[in-house]
This record gives C-alpha cells, structure tokens and sequence, in this order.
C-alpha cells in the first residue's frame, strides 16, 4: 500500500511539474507559432502578389510610373522624416504662446528656430527627385491625406476586396475587385495572405531617403480627379441623371441592385465625410452611433436582434442609410437621421458608403 502511495504521489508531482513547464513555456510556443503562421501567409502572399500584382505596381512594390502607385513606400506606411524638426518646433512654439519667455530665452528660441529650418532644409535636398514625382514631405501619410481613420490593415484589404471603381479616371487601369466576394478570384484567405505580405514591407522607424527614392510612381488622390468631384456635385445637386435608389425601394430590391456594384471605401469615406456630411453626428455619438466600430456593433450586436434573422452585414448596412427610421438604434431617436438618401445617392454611391462602413470594424471599448 505505502508502494503504491509513493508511486501516485511521484507520479502526480511529475504531472505537475510537467503542467507547470508547459504554461511557463506555452506563451513562446504561441509567440513562435504566430511567427511561423504570419511567415508563411507572408510566403503565400509573395506568390500571390507576383502572379497579380506587379503588372501595375511593380515586381519590388515600387510601382510604375503613370500605371500605379507604389506599396513598398514610406508615404503608405506614414513614415514623417520630418516628426524630429516638427516635434521641436510645435514644442518651441508652445512656449513662446505660453508668454512666460524672457527676452533671453526669446533670442535662444529664435536663433534655435534658425537652425531647424537649416537642419530641415539640408535633410529635404536630398528628396527633391521625390518630390518631383509628386511626394510632399509635409503630407507624408497616405492613410492622413485621405482622412482614412481605420487601420493600415483596412485599407489594403478592403481595396483588395473591392477595388477602386473610380481610380479608372486618374490611372490607366482601374484598380480591380480582387475577392470572390467582389466579383475577383481570390479567397478571402488569399487577400488576408496578399495584406499579410504587402505590410510587411513596412520599415517602421528604419526608412530611409535612399528607400523614398526607390519609389517609382507615388498616389495620386482621388478626390482631385473630375469624376469623383462631379459624382459629389451630382449627390448635392439631386442631378445627373443617373438613376437613384429610391426612398421606396424595398430592401430586397435594394440589394438586388448592389449586386453587380464593387463599392469603393476610399469614395465612400469621401461622401461621408464631405458631400453627405454624415460624420458630423456619427463623430462623437452624441447624435448618432459612432462611426468607429461600426461594422462591429452590426455584426456582433446589431444582427443578433431576431429581425435581422435573415440579413447580412451588408444588408443592415443598406437598410440603415436608405430606410433610417425602420430601426432605430437603441439611446438615440427617430426622425434624426435624414430619410431621403434614397432620393440623393446611386448605387454606386451607396456601394461606396457600405464599403467604407464595412471598414470599421476595430473593437470599441
């Protein structure tokens, strides 16, 4: 009896012992698998990118001159050579604004002022071959020139997902619906793979002059091209003549008519936030949900209400911005949200609105 005591007894302290290496070891083990996976979607994403890509962005990511933009580039990871300089000067300003500045440091602040720009001047020579080919180096995000307030990660993806319709106007080629879900040929793992592979180019704080003048062809914004403005002073105007939504539509009907319609989030940001206004009461919550989160509460709050059974994200979606009234959202009333958007938007333009919604999809505390 006492054997056998002793033999259970060592046998449960091995176990434990044994427990108790693998939780101390379990967090590296996790650490390296996801290391293992991300290299691997990364590999995938290299054969991806080479058979779909490089024709108009470039073997290396660098893009084509007057083809597409470059991937592989700075300005679409938002690196600022200018942040140091421009950190020192806002911090300078600051406290001149404070007026507690005596007339010594005054005369430090100014001379000190003098040698930034200097300093700001030798670093930006170098650039001017990039400048040339249209970069700014005070506008160095390509995510902040667009007012694109989602993630990196989003805005890869969801124009992989559906494109660029309007990029047609302002390059050769139009940037195509690569997903199956749009109308493309690749899974959605393959776009996740394809994303996984163009953020790895992202150099953080390591980018250099030399890796900005790589860039063959830098982007150009939409918003400067005839198509997207004309598109915006249709939707003010209520012109045009192209076939609206209609305040009547049902929603069976409404999504019938987005089927063959690839919606362009970039597009989309831009009435959101310019033509139909809509971030002035989605901001900050106070008068409408926010935008942030959107695409979350949708998938994870809003289709879990027994009358939306039977609908998608996309759907909801649809229905919010043509019929607002037929569901309101819990803490905020009726009759708020404007109801004839069904009288002012096409179905591109609501495609556009859906796609850059369906980009906000980051959780919200």
């Amino acid at each position: 009896m006492e054997h056998r005591i002793l033999v259970g007894t060592g046998a449960f302290l091995a176990i434990m012992v044994l427990v108790g290496w693998i939780a101390i070891n379990e967090g590296g083990r996790m650490q390296a698998f996801q290391r293992q996976y991300e290299a691997r979607a990364i590999e995938r994403g290299a054969e991806l990118f080479t058979a779909n890509c490089t024709s108009c962005h470039g073997p290396n990511g660098y893009g084509l001159t007057g083809i597409a933009p470059a991937l592989n580039s700075p300005q679409l990871f938002g690196h600022d050579f200018l942040a140091i300089s421009n950190r020192e000067i806002e911090a300078l300003t600051i406290e001149v604004a404070g007026g507690a500045v005596t007339p010594e440091r005054q005369v430090e602040i100014d001379a000190r002022l003098v040698a930034i720009q200097t300093e700001r001047a030798a670093l930006m020579a170098p650039m001017q071959a990039a400048v040339d080919k249209g970069y700014n180096p005070e506008e160095p995000s390509r995510l902040r020139k667009l007012n694109w307030n989602s993630t990196l990660h989003n805005f890869i993806y969801t124009t992989l997902v559906h494109g660029r319709p309007t990029s047609g106007s302002y390059w050769p080629n139009l940037m195509a619906a690569w997903a199956q879900s749009g109308g493309g040929s690749l899974r959605s793992d393959q776009v996740e793979d394809l994303t996984t592979f163009i953020l790895n180019w992202d150099r953080g704080s390591e980018w250099t002059v030399d890796d900005l003048l790589t860039v063959e062809q830098f982007p150009r914004l939409p918003v400067d091209n005839a198509l997207v403005l004309d598109l915006q002073a249709q939707i003010a105007e209520g012109g045009g003549g192209v076939p609206r939504v209609g305040v009547e539509t049902p929603i069976e009907a409404i999504m019938v008519g987005l089927v063959d319609v690839a919606g362009d989030p970039v597009a989309g940001q831009a009435l959101y936030n310019g033509a139909l206004a809509c971030a002035g009461c989605h901001m900050n919550g106070a008068v409408a949900p926010t935008t942030e989160g959107t695409f979350t509460r949708v998938n994870e709050v809003r289709l879990l209400d027994p009358q939306f059974a039977n609908y998608t994200a996309q759907m909801y979606l649809a229905e919010s911005i043509i019929h607002p009234n037929d569901y309101v959202s819990p803490g905020y009333g009726a009759n708020l949200m404007p109801a004839n958007f069904g009288e002012r938007l096409t179905y591109q333009n609501l495609a556009d609105l859906i796609a850059y919604t369906s980009t906000q999809d980051q959780p919200v505390d």
